[in-house]
């Protein structure tokens, strides 16, 4: 069984060009901040399509991805967790990826989940909707820019 699952803040993964070998074998992602879960989704290989949602995010191609974007930079805080339908968790469901799934969105009701999720949570009012106007229109390049200033920023206070 593989019991590794990766949770790390929006920032720090916008920083990681390639999915590390020890992260290819994770296939459900979920995208949340401390308080709820925005989207869980699965693929292959989980990390590729987080990128997918955050890239077209941009086009309005992922409704997940626009709101990332759409409340930036408070959202360089959200998590994005990655984790392996093989994990321990889900043998009660002979670790079958679509009921996989299909549990952590029962488990979770997020927010932008519509298959499966009878009782979505609701955006919460801190944050701009989805569908709102992008305060800033700023290149990719420039917010990972921004983001690894800030984790360099972060980094720095620990030392």
């Amino acid at each position: 069984m593989n019991d590794q699952a990766v949770a790390l803040p929006l920032k720090r993964f916008l920083l990681i060009e390639e999915c590390p070998e020890e992260w290819k074998g994770l296939d459900l992602y979920i995208f949340r901040d401390d308080a709820l879960v925005f989207y869980v989704g699965q693929s292959q290989l989980a990390f590729a399509r987080v990128w997918e949602h955050l890239l077209g995010g941009f086009k309005g191609h992922s409704i997940t991805g626009r709101f990332i974007w759409v409340n930036w930079p408070k959202s360089m805080n959200f998590t994005i967790e990655l984790l392996s339908s093989q994990d321990a968790q889900f043998s009660h469901l002979h670790h079958q990826l679509d009921a996989a799934e299909q549990w952590l969105i029962h488990q979770h009701t997020p927010c932008f989940n519509v298959s499966h999720n009878p009782v979505a949570t609701a955006v919460p009012a801190i944050y701009l909707p989805a569908n709102a106007k992008f305060r800033r229109r700023a290149s990719l390049r420039k917010l990972i820019f921004e983001a690894e200033r800030v984790v360099k920023a972060e980094d720095s206070l620990l030392w």
